[in-house]
């Protein structure tokens, strides 16, 4: 491009498109007056190195300068909606304690304690269950302390092979 050309193809952009296109990028951008400031800025230099555009009829080189500005504007929304970053009055919901795996948990336990003998299941029972102390177990099932405490060990020592088997591990 000469340098007379340049001053020409300002002043072309200017008086003949300046405001049509300002107006179509502030509707492109819904009102965003900086953001179409920046669509209005890249078409406006896209036309400057495609000055043979303006040289067409006063229609066609406006629909180019119309289509490139919607495209500029799309590809604005595009990045900007790949990033775009979500603000909010509200703050988000709280994290709500969710008691599925406690649940199944205690499925299994319940389905492994059912597989144990009767005096290991009443001894488990009794002391981790129902909180009693080891008197007080043994006074239920009418046995020594002795003998809860044994049955205890062997009973967690049973709980402990059956959920192997069932796939629980520590």
């Amino acid at each position: 491009m000469n340098d007379e050309a340049e001053p020409r193809l300002m002043r072309a952009l200017h008086d003949e498109h300046a405001t049509a296109l300002w107006s179509y990028a502030l509707h492109l951008t819904s009102g965003d007056r900086s953001r179409a400031e920046d669509v209005v800025q890249e078409t406006l230099l896209r036309a400057w190195r495609h000055p043979k555009v303006l040289d067409q009829s006063q229609r066609s080189a406006r629909a180019w300068l119309f289509t490139v500005a919607r495209r500029i504007a799309i590809d604005g929304w595009r990045s900007a909606a790949a990033r775009a970053e979500v603000a909010t009055d509200e703050l988000p919901e709280l994290a709500v304690p969710d008691d599925t795996e406690r649940a199944v948990q205690g499925w299994i336990v319940a389905d492994a304690l059912g597989e144990l003998s009767l005096r290991h299941r009443e001894v488990l029972l009794l002391c981790f269950f129902q909180g009693m102390s080891v008197g007080d177990a043994a006074a239920a099932l009418g046995v020594a302390e002795g003998t809860v405490k044994s049955r205890t060990h062997y009973a967690l020592r049973a709980l402990r092979l059956v959920l192997e088997e069932k796939g629980v591990t520590r």
